[in-house]
């Protein structure tokens, strides 16, 4: 029976991780709710994995947020996951834990980086100032990872994915990502018989989206992987892996499929006087298909999954 901590465990991919490996026979979880352990209080960890015989962790937990937030609050965006994964990281090596998981995220590469993005990307740029210390902070936990791996022979690996959505996604309408904005507002536009939706922008950015329960998936067999298999794909200091669909979609699309998935039949219409945002975000997942895993779950599929979540839970959402 292996033991196996999950941080993050209330969150989008962490609740997707916890999901699939409580199916796995022989994995015992242990998991710890923000009361119970404050990741960010360095002996509270240490003490938390000297008295737990953990043997794998999953570091799905993150200070998140949009654009406004990360804007307004960029101090704690950066102190809180550095300190949140230093202190994993660290007490995970001094408890002997050879193996652990870091979840990163798309926006550690440059804002100008070649489309599709490949793990090489990674520092050759400035990145987008809006969320630059959350992305700084991420960096440095894969930093963390390689660096705990070369000096002391760690088996610290990392998963970076792209747009994620899904089951116990924030569908707050200010400052929710763009899916849920999406459904929230045909669902309620759909109620009011409202004649027409306006969304932001021309509709021909192009992005990627990924449903959560396939990052969970992708993480899960990214960590399973035997070790010789995972050097020969990495090198030491440029380890990450690109987790997403190699697909992306115009925002128009994206749209359109949100509208039919929640069965709304006004009109919608493009305010092309806001901003698009980058022309193109797709992330080049050739690492991880030669490492033999790849999505399967079209967005059409996952969008429907997603808005049945949100109709059972649309009265007890996260603020």
């Amino acid at each position: 029976m292996k033991k196996v901590f999950v941080a993050g465990h209330n969150g989008m991919v962490g609740s997707a991780i916890v999901r699939q490996l409580s199916q796995q026979s022989g994995v015992e979880l242990i998991i710890r709710s923000r009361k119970e352990l404050d990741l960010c209080n360095q002996q509270a960890v240490a003490d938390f994995f000297a008295a737990n015989q953990i043997d794998e962790v999953y570091m799905a937990a993150a200070k998140v947020g949009g654009i406004i937030a990360n804007n307004t609050y960029p101090a704690d965006f950066i102190y809180e996951n550095l300190m949140v994964e230093c202190n994993v990281i660290h007490s995970a090596h001094l408890a002997g834990i050879q193996k652990l998981l870091f979840l990163g995220s798309s926006c550690i590469y440059p804002k100008l980086a070649e489309q599709p993005m490949t793990e090489a990307a990674l520092l050759t740029g400035l990145l987008e100032p809006t969320n630059e210390p959350y992305a700084v902070a991420k960096i440095a936990g894969i930093k963390l990872c390689e660096s705990y791996n070369r000096q002391y022979g760690r088996d610290y690996r990392s998963v970076m994915p792209t747009n994620l959505y899904g089951m116990n996604d924030n569908f707050h309408p200010q400052n929710s990502h763009v899916i849920p904005a999406l459904i929230r507002r045909f669902h309620e536009a759909k109620l009011a018989n409202a004649e027409k939706v306006v969304a932001w922008g021309t509709g021909k950015a192009m992005r990627e989206f990924l449903y959560v329960d396939e990052m969970a998936a992708a993480s899960i067999y990214v960590m399973d992987l035997d070790p010789a298999i995972y050097q020969q794909h990495t090198q030491p200091m440029l380890s990450h892996i690109n987790v997403g669909t190699g697909v992306d979609c115009t925002i128009r699309e994206l749209v359109e499929t949100v509208a039919k998935v929640v069965g709304y039949q006004g009109r919608i219409e493009f305010d092309s006087s806001k901003p698009d945002g980058a022309p193109r975000k797709l992330m080049d997942v050739s690492r991880l298909k030669q490492l033999g895993w790849q999505a399967q779950v079209s967005l059409e599929q996952g969008l429907q999954q997603t808005y049945q979540w949100f109709l059972q839970n649309q009265h007890n959402f996260r603020a």
